[in-house]
């Protein structure tokens, strides 16, 4: 490597370690289990809003809402539409009720890690933030406010992230994994995954 590409790579690492700081999985209260054990999961709608901006740019941290590189090239805001469809209805599986509901969940941000960053930073985070309501599946009425969630997650850097696609868990597959606990712990029923933690990221 020669000298501009050493200080192109060091800038750029300098860059991104000043994006340090605290990330969690947060949302204002959870729901009443007592309530939510009367609800039975009858749809998830995932929602990425097209004023959200989108960036495949495999930089360290692209200035954007939605960064996924977790699948191939193609409709970004549709792949980041369905992993949350899918970690909320995993999630939402135990609500076996009477009253019929549906969950919808607007993406706020969807900041995961790039090609770029997992090959070179030293840290990294999944930035994830999206806004979630129940309503009754037959009436529509809002059977709660909508609430903010945050559920920022670890990334996976270096050998760890070599590790872990060995052993079949891919950025997708754990940031699904990770919705899925953060549902059960919103609706009442899972363990609270609410803390913050330190780390490099946007």
């Amino acid at each position: 490597m020669d000298r501009r590409n050493l200080m192109t790579g060091g800038l750029a690492l300098f860059a991104l370690a000043g994006c340090s700081g605290r990330w969690k999985v947060d949302y204002a209260e959870g729901l009443d289990p007592e309530v939510t054990r009367t609800w039975n999961l009858a749809n998830v709608v995932a929602s990425v809003p097209a004023s959200l901006t989108v960036s495949n740019s495999n930089t360290y941290a692209p200035n954007a809402d939605i960064v996924w590189h977790g699948e191939p090239f193609g409709d970004r805001r549709a792949q980041v539409a369905a992993i949350m469809d899918e970690g909320i209805t995993r999630g939402a599986a135990g609500l076996r009720g009477a009253r019929p509901v549906t969950i919808t969940a607007r993406v706020i941000q969807f900041h995961a890690v790039t090609p770029a960053a997992v090959a070179r930073a030293p840290a990294a985070v999944h930035n994830i933030e999206y806004a979630a309501q129940v309503l009754d599946a037959e009436t529509g009425e809002a059977l709660t406010t909508e609430q903010v969630i945050s559920a920022d997650l670890e990334a996976y850097v270096g050998a760890a992230a070599v590790a872990a696609a060995i052993n079949e868990q891919t950025q997708k597959r754990r940031i699904i994994d990770h919705i899925d606990l953060v549902t059960r712990g919103w609706l009442g029923f899972g363990q609270d995954q609410r803390r913050s933690f330190s780390s490099i990221g946007r």
